[in-house]
């Protein structure tokens, strides 16, 4: 009888054990709970800025011109006139290559990106193969129609780089580049340029 006694408390022992394991247990899960949602911040990776910067030349506008350059030559019994129409198309943005370290910095959903100044990305902008000479009378050299090239290039420079026009380029740029950081899922973007 004795031997039952020991095994019935025994098992009671254990018994009350287990309930008071399955209470603490029981216990624990309630008290503790599990959040979703969404994660605010976000990292932007070294890969990131390097395919970033890999863009190189951004353009941010462009800008169609055609000149007409004419030159006359003082003759003795006539006068030699050449009249030529340049195109050109001139490309303003950045140049990515430019950036110096710590251009970008992120924080939860926040950037900020500090890009180099606008500028000509392309020097060489007139399209000689659609200058045509519009009216050329008497014998020209090549160096007098370099220098009807030179003469188109700057006027185009000067009427293109503009202050207006250099201020469009950094709005269109600052929309640009605004329009591909909300895709990676920053919420607060502040961009400026390098002067």
């Amino acid at each position: 009888m004795a031997k039952i006694n020991k095994n019935i408390l025994l098992l009671t022992i254990a018994l009350v054990m287990a309930v008071v394991l399955i209470g603490f247990i029981y216990w624990q899960v309630r008290k503790s709970h599990i959040e979703i949602g969404p994660d605010q911040k976000i990292d932007i990776t070294p890969e990131q800025i390097q395919s970033i910067k890999a863009i190189g030349e951004w353009e941010f506008m462009s800008i169609s011109d055609e000149e007409m350059i004419d030159t006359i030559r003082r003759g003795i019994f006539s006068d030699d006139h050449l009249v030529r129409i340049y195109y050109g198309t001139l490309r303003l943005g950045v140049n990515l290559k430019q950036v110096e370290p710590g251009w970008i910095t992120t924080r939860n959903d926040s950037i900020e990106m500090i890009l180099p100044p606008i500028e000509l990305l392309d020097r060489d902008f007139i399209d000689e193969s659609r200058t045509k000479s519009f009216y050329e009378s008497g014998k020209w050299k090549s160096y007098d129609r370099e220098a009807m090239l030179k003469r188109a290039y700057q006027r185009m420079l000067q009427r293109s780089m503009t202050p207006q026009n250099m201020q469009i380029a950094r709005e269109n740029g600052e929309a640009q580049v605004r329009q591909v950081l909300q895709g990676m899922g920053f919420k607060h973007i502040k961009i400026q340029y390098k002067d």
